[in-house]
Protein backbone atom coordinates (compact mmCIF):
# COMPACT_ATOMS: atom_id res chain seq x y z
CA UNK A 1 0.00 0.00 0.00
CA UNK A 2 2.81 2.40 0.83
CA UNK A 3 4.40 1.91 -2.60
CA UNK A 4 1.14 2.67 -4.42
CA UNK A 5 0.66 6.10 -2.81
CA UNK A 6 3.73 7.79 -4.42
CA UNK A 7 2.76 6.40 -7.84
CA UNK A 8 -0.82 7.68 -7.50
CA UNK A 9 0.43 11.06 -6.28
CA UNK A 10 2.85 11.45 -9.19
CA UNK A 11 0.16 10.45 -11.68
CA UNK A 12 -2.29 12.98 -10.23
CA UNK A 13 0.35 15.75 -10.40
CA UNK A 14 1.14 14.90 -14.03
CA UNK A 15 -2.55 15.16 -14.93
CA UNK A 16 -2.88 18.49 -13.07
CA UNK A 17 0.13 19.92 -14.88
CA UNK A 18 -1.22 19.03 -18.32
CA UNK A 19 -4.83 20.08 -17.61
CA UNK A 20 -4.10 23.32 -15.71
CA UNK A 21 -0.85 24.80 -17.07
CA UNK A 22 -1.63 28.34 -15.85
CA UNK A 23 -1.78 27.11 -12.26
CA UNK A 24 1.57 25.38 -12.47
CA UNK A 25 3.40 28.04 -14.50
CA UNK A 26 3.61 30.70 -11.84
CA UNK A 27 6.37 33.24 -12.25
CA UNK A 28 7.92 35.86 -10.09
CA UNK A 29 6.70 39.43 -10.15
CA UNK A 30 10.07 40.47 -11.54
CA UNK A 31 9.39 38.45 -14.66
CA UNK A 32 5.90 39.81 -15.42
CA UNK A 33 5.22 43.00 -13.48
CA UNK A 34 5.56 45.54 -16.25
CA UNK A 35 7.15 48.93 -15.76
CA UNK A 36 7.29 50.63 -12.38
CA UNK A 37 4.93 53.60 -12.11
CA UNK A 38 6.49 57.04 -12.31
CA UNK A 39 6.91 58.66 -8.92
CA UNK A 40 8.82 61.70 -7.72
CA UNK A 41 10.29 62.36 -4.29
CA UNK A 42 7.96 64.57 -2.22
CA UNK A 43 9.23 68.15 -2.26
CA UNK A 44 11.29 67.61 -5.41
CA UNK A 45 11.36 70.35 -8.07
CA UNK A 46 9.47 69.16 -11.13
CA UNK A 47 9.37 70.46 -14.68
CA UNK A 48 6.14 69.49 -16.42
CA UNK A 49 6.19 69.43 -20.23
CA UNK A 50 2.96 68.97 -22.17
CA UNK A 51 3.22 68.37 -25.93
CA UNK A 52 0.22 68.48 -28.26
CA UNK A 53 0.82 65.78 -30.89
CA UNK A 54 -2.72 65.95 -32.25
CA UNK A 55 -3.80 67.91 -35.32
CA UNK A 56 -6.30 69.94 -33.27
CA UNK A 57 -6.16 72.75 -30.77
CA UNK A 58 -5.91 71.46 -27.19
CA UNK A 59 -6.79 73.50 -24.12
CA UNK A 60 -4.98 73.10 -20.79
CA UNK A 61 -6.00 74.49 -17.48
CA UNK A 62 -4.06 74.31 -14.28
CA UNK A 63 -6.59 74.20 -11.49
CA UNK A 64 -4.85 76.99 -9.59
CA UNK A 65 -4.88 79.25 -12.71
CA UNK A 66 -7.93 81.11 -13.94
CA UNK A 67 -8.13 80.66 -17.71
CA UNK A 68 -7.23 77.91 -20.20
CA UNK A 69 -3.97 77.85 -22.12
CA UNK A 70 -4.31 77.19 -25.86
CA UNK A 71 -1.88 74.62 -27.21
CA UNK A 72 -1.56 74.52 -30.99
CA UNK A 73 -0.73 71.24 -32.81
CA UNK A 74 2.95 70.42 -32.23
CA UNK A 75 3.31 73.09 -29.54
CA UNK A 76 4.87 72.43 -26.13
CA UNK A 77 3.86 73.94 -22.78
CA UNK A 78 6.30 73.93 -19.87
CA UNK A 79 5.62 74.49 -16.20
CA UNK A 80 8.37 74.66 -13.58
CA UNK A 81 7.19 73.90 -10.08
CA UNK A 82 9.70 75.13 -7.51
CA UNK A 83 8.04 73.53 -4.53
CA UNK A 84 6.21 70.40 -5.40
CA UNK A 85 2.74 70.58 -4.07
CA UNK A 86 -0.14 68.86 -5.75
CA UNK A 87 -0.18 69.74 -9.45
CA UNK A 88 -3.50 69.28 -11.22
CA UNK A 89 -3.90 69.86 -14.92
CA UNK A 90 -7.03 69.31 -16.98
CA UNK A 91 -6.98 69.15 -20.77
CA UNK A 92 -9.44 68.72 -23.59
CA UNK A 93 -9.60 68.76 -27.38
CA UNK A 94 -11.22 71.90 -28.80
CA UNK A 95 -13.48 69.76 -31.02
CA UNK A 96 -14.49 67.40 -28.22
CA UNK A 97 -12.48 64.42 -29.51
CA UNK A 98 -10.96 61.98 -27.00
CA UNK A 99 -7.32 62.38 -25.96
CA UNK A 100 -4.76 59.92 -24.69
CA UNK A 101 -2.03 61.13 -22.31
CA UNK A 102 1.25 59.24 -22.62
CA UNK A 103 3.62 60.24 -19.85
CA UNK A 104 7.31 59.56 -19.37
CA UNK A 105 10.23 60.71 -17.28
CA UNK A 106 13.04 61.73 -19.65
CA UNK A 107 15.25 62.88 -16.77
CA UNK A 108 15.20 62.97 -12.99
CA UNK A 109 13.18 66.20 -12.62
CA UNK A 110 10.99 66.21 -15.75
CA UNK A 111 7.58 64.74 -16.41
CA UNK A 112 6.73 64.76 -20.13
CA UNK A 113 3.11 64.32 -21.21
CA UNK A 114 2.31 63.75 -24.88
CA UNK A 115 -1.32 64.34 -25.74
CA UNK A 116 -2.38 62.10 -28.61
CA UNK A 117 -5.65 61.36 -30.33
CA UNK A 118 -7.57 58.91 -28.18
CA UNK A 119 -9.51 55.92 -29.46
CA UNK A 120 -12.13 55.58 -26.75
CA UNK A 121 -14.51 58.21 -25.39
CA UNK A 122 -14.20 60.00 -23.05
CA UNK A 123 -10.40 59.48 -23.08
CA UNK A 124 -7.92 60.99 -20.65
CA UNK A 125 -8.91 64.37 -19.22
CA UNK A 126 -6.60 65.23 -16.36
CA UNK A 127 -3.21 64.67 -14.80
CA UNK A 128 -2.35 64.92 -11.11
CA UNK A 129 1.01 64.88 -9.39
CA UNK A 130 0.04 64.06 -5.84
CA UNK A 131 1.76 65.32 -2.69
CA UNK A 132 3.40 61.92 -2.17
CA UNK A 133 4.99 62.14 -5.66
CA UNK A 134 2.72 59.69 -7.49
CA UNK A 135 1.51 60.57 -11.00
CA UNK A 136 -2.09 59.79 -11.93
CA UNK A 137 -3.90 60.24 -15.25
CA UNK A 138 -7.70 60.24 -15.27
Amino acid sequence: MLKIFPAVYLTAMAIAVTNYPSVTMAGTCASRCGERPIQFTPGQRIRLEVINTTSNLVKLEQLQATKPILLQPGEKFQLDNDQQSDISLIFWDDKGLPLQAIYSRPDLNTLRVELRRGKVNPGDRSLDILGDGRVKVY
